[in-house]
């Protein structure tokens, strides 16, 4: 279900193995699942969807939460998350930008709009055998946002059938890296993931 990955005294990072619901669903949630394992009160400061695996952050007191809840809205902790395709894109790599708003049977749509957008950078690389692999880094945390940016592509996240996306056994979509400064250390985490036979690319911040 999950790994820790890095456990400091303020914050742990655990690496999310297999798709779960972050809350309460048919039953106790990832995060309940991750205290009762570590046996101690944690904070959530992000969440990851239902389908996505890969790094979680939790903090470990009340005045951690939010200072590390602070630097998620002043977007200096950064992420890139890794996720498979079948379709052949309209881009390779660039900016998505666009509001979103809700569609049919709880999915969202990109919108031309750009009031309060969600906004993603990506790249990519060929892998063989049709697949292509992205590497995202979200700037903005909306809700199924590269879930809906790489459907924007025309290149829908395989495995994901609810923006189009090829069937396969799992959604290719997992939270890679996680990078920031607090509580007097550097910190950078890594997770492979499963849908990937060799190494994953290295880390880079968004160009």
């Amino acid at each position: 279900m999950f790994e820790v990955v890095k456990d400091s005294p303020r914050f742990v990072v655990v690496n999310k193995t297999q798709a779960q619901s972050f809350h309460a669903e048919d039953g106790p949630g990832f995060f309940v699942a991750v205290e009762a394992a570590l046996g101690q009160k944690l904070w959530p400061v992000h969440r990851l969807d239902k389908v996505t695996t890969g790094l979680v952050l939790f903090a470990k007191d009340s005045e951690a939460a939010a200072t590390l809840g602070r630097l998620f809205e002043e977007r200096q902790i950064k992420k890139c998350y890794l996720a498979l395709s079948d379709k052949k894109p309209s881009k390779k790599q660039g900016l998505i930008k666009g509001d979103m708003s809700k569609a049919r049977r709880g999915a969202w749509r990109l919108q031309r709009t750009t009031q309060n957008p969600a906004i993603t950078r990506f790249d990519s690389q060929a892998l063989g055998d049709g697949l292509r692999l992205y590497r995202l880094w979200p700037h903005t945390g909306k809700t199924h946002q590269l879930r809906v940016a790489m459907k924007s592509l025309g290149a829908p996240i395989l495995g994901d059938e609810l923006y189009g996306g090829s069937p396969h056994q799992r959604v290719c979509l997992h939270a890679y890296a996680l990078a920031f400064s607090a509580f007097g250390e550097a910190v950078q985490v890594l997770a492979a993931p499963d849908f990937l036979d060799a190494p994953p690319p290295p880390f880079e911040e968004a160009p």
